[in-house]
């Protein structure tokens, strides 16, 4: 009996041993990229290389001729390869991890899905053995693909007082807000907030649509970073422009010679022969990295007086006005006023943000490509990235005002106060709102005017982390280097027109917690992007803060009253998020700590303003951090 029994296990196992092992098998297999035959597409590739000795020459000090670096994320990646006619067996490695090449047949190619070997950031790749012939090796970029807040380790609370922050301001008065955050090559979060308007002219609320993560934002200076930044650091990739090329070499040498005379408040005065020599002499890099020497913003759509309030001696005589008909005559007409205005300082030796750098470098752009900055960037980026919801002039692009965040109540006239020919004075919606990019520039320039929403934004953004996009290259990691680093070591908080988090720089937009290398930018309007590399990290925050009026008893003309609230500090968001990316971020009780903090700050300073009155929008604004503390 017991023999026999014996006898059928061991029948048993005959029998069920080689499924198993085959089972193994397949399950390995399944785990191990295979190769696919497939012809190698024609593309911009983020590699494409040949080994051995893929740099070109014969190095025997070290590992160069067979390995090499690429970037991608956790669950994404395509690789394709190709053994020469010639090739013999060779050995093929993905962070180590050893792919099977026996079945390959020297002159066939093949592709591989690499994805479950990939990791986020560097990744290396490696060719080894080979007995004979060559073999081409190409990788991809990565793109952005949809993920969750869990996916990547982002604590839920800390989305979730973000969005009890927003949700509370706009309750009691804060007009609306989007958001959206890219993580480790996955979109893992996008919101909506508000209405597209919340108040008419004269600031009483209004009903309108609902903000969807759909609508667009006048990005206002966070135009400058993906409109004439990345143009430049594209032609810096391509070689096709050198950023110590002198503007009169692409603008013409009228650039210096129609430069007039005027002497600016605060500044000592140029002789116009020295000004001339200064400007013949400016370069793109002077330009990027606002040490070019123009003025911050000068008014030339105002032709009451010429902002001589602002930067001129009033008796001067002289006048930088390019009109107010917002057209294409007017922009060029803009070009020549640009010509004639003067430096204030000698470039190089002082930084001083301007506007005017950035609509120089505008039209530095378009004299180099032979296009419109628009036809460009959508050419260039907008169009291979799949991008729909970016666009200057959106009223002339197939969008509506309902697509559009409104902004200013009452155009550019600061609730009224402002006049000159031609100003604005109904609720801007889909109109840019800066006044020299919509009357000068005809909607079009590199310092404002372009359009987003917060997804397509950050997915732009987040070519700043590789270099490219799919089937596309636009940078250079040198270049991204070159633009993201300290421009001096004295301004470690700037890079060539990327604001940097350097020594607690800008704790206000890139937290008080954070990285020195954080990057990205600002604008006018209430919108922020932050770049964080080494999170692989994309922060977009877009808002309307503007759209209100101004604080009671402002004289200045340029305090509005959303910029009192929490939302609009912006700043708020990426210190939360990079507190729930942290490895004790997922505790409830951190944010309410938090929250509490706030909410007796936001006390603390009304109590030191002497501010009771409850309609006033500070008082509103602590009486929201109020209510988001509680609800937590």
């Amino acid at each position: 009996m017991f023999r026999k029994m014996i006898s059928v296990l061991l029948a048993a196992v005959v029998i069920l041993l080689p499924l198993c092992l085959t089972a193994t098998a397949k399950s390995a297999a399944a785990g191990t990229p295979a190769l696919v035959t497939a012809n190698i597409p024609s593309r911009q590739w983020q590699l494409d290389v040949t080994f051995p000795d893929w740099k070109g020459s014969i190095n025997t000090s070290f590992a160069v001729n067979n390995r090499i670096g690429f970037y991608s994320y956790a669950g994404q990646g395509v690789l394709y390869l190709q053994p020469d006619r010639n090739c013999g067996s060779f050995a093929l490695y993905v962070n180590g991890t050893r792919i099977s090449t026996k079945n390959a047949v020297p002159g066939t190619a093949y592709k591989l899905n690499i994805a479950s070997l990939t990791v986020n950031g560097l990744n290396s790749l490696q060719v080894s053995n080979i007995k004979t012939g060559t073999v081409r090796v190409c990788v991809s970029y990565p793109t952005v693909k949809k993920g969750k807040p869990a996916d990547v380790g982002l604590s839920q609370y800390a989305l979730d007082t973000i969005d009890r922050i927003i949700t509370s301001d706009i309750k009691n008065g804060f007009s609306s807000a989007q958001l959206a955050v890219v993580k480790d090559g996955r979109l893992v979060y996008e919101n909506a907030w508000g209405n597209v308007q919340t108040y008419n002219k004269k600031g009483k609320p209004v009903s309108a649509a609902p903000v969807t993560t759909d609508t667009l934002y006048d990005l206002a200076s966070n135009t400058k970073m993906y409109s004439v930044n990345y143009a430049i650091q594209y032609l810096l990739t391509q070689g096709k422009i050198d950023l110590d090329t002198k503007i009169v070499d692409i603008l013409g040498k009228a650039f210096s010679e129609k430069t007039i005379d005027i002497r600016y408040n605060g500044y000592d005065h140029v002789s116009l022969k020295t000004n001339k020599v200064w400007k013949a002499k400016l370069t793109l890099r002077d330009l990027l990295k606002h040490q070019g020497g123009f003025p911050a913003g000068p008014q030339y759509f105002n032709d009451r007086y010429d902002c001589a309030a602002q930067y001129f001696d009033s008796d001067n005589g002289n006048v930088l006005y390019a009109g107010t008909g917002a057209d294409a005559a007017t922009r060029k007409n803009t070009l020549q006023q640009v010509f004639r205005t003067p430096l204030m300082y000698e470039p190089g030796t002082k930084t001083l943000y301007s506007d005017v750098d950035y609509m120089v470098l505008c039209f530095c752009v378009e004299a180099v490509t032979g296009q419109s900055l628009s036809a460009f960037l959508k050419k260039t980026f907008w169009k291979p990235m799949g991008l729909t919801h970016i666009t200057y002039n959106p009223l002339k692009s197939g969008f509506s005002k309902d697509d559009c965040a409104a902004t200013e109540l009452m155009g550019n006239s600061r609730d009224g106060n402002l006049h000159y020919t031609n100003v604005r004075t109904n609720t801007l919606r889909g109109e840019v709102h800066d006044p020299n990019a919509f009357f000068c520039m005809n909607g079009v320039s590199g310092h404002a005017g372009l359009f987003a929403n917060a997804s397509d934004l950050a997915k732009l953004a987040s070519v700043m982390l590789t270099g490219g996009y799919g089937k596309y290259k636009f940078f250079s990691r040198d270049v991204i280097d070159m633009f993201t680093a300290p421009k001096h070591e004295d301004y470690t908080y700037y890079g060539l027109g990327w604001w940097r988090e350097g020594e607690h720089q800008f704790d206000r937009y890139f937290g008080s917690a954070s990285r020195t290398n954080l990057f990205g930018h600002q604008g006018f309007t209430g919108t922020l992007t932050v770049i964080d590399p080494e999170e692989n990290l994309v922060i977009v925050l877009l808002t309307n803060k503007i759209h209100s009026r101004l604080v009671p008893g402002d004289t200045t003309l340029n305090q509005y009253s959303g910029n009192l609230y929490t939302t609009a500090t912006l700043g708020f968001a990426t210190e939360i998020i990079e507190m729930g990316l942290e490895k004790g971020g997922d505790s409830k009780e951190i944010y309410d700590s938090l929250l509490f903090d706030m909410a007796a700050d936001a006390k603390r300073k009304l109590a030191n303003d002497g501010i009771t009155d409850p309609t006033h929008p500070q008082y509103k604004a602590c009486k929201a951090l109020q209510q988001a503390a509680k609800a937590s």
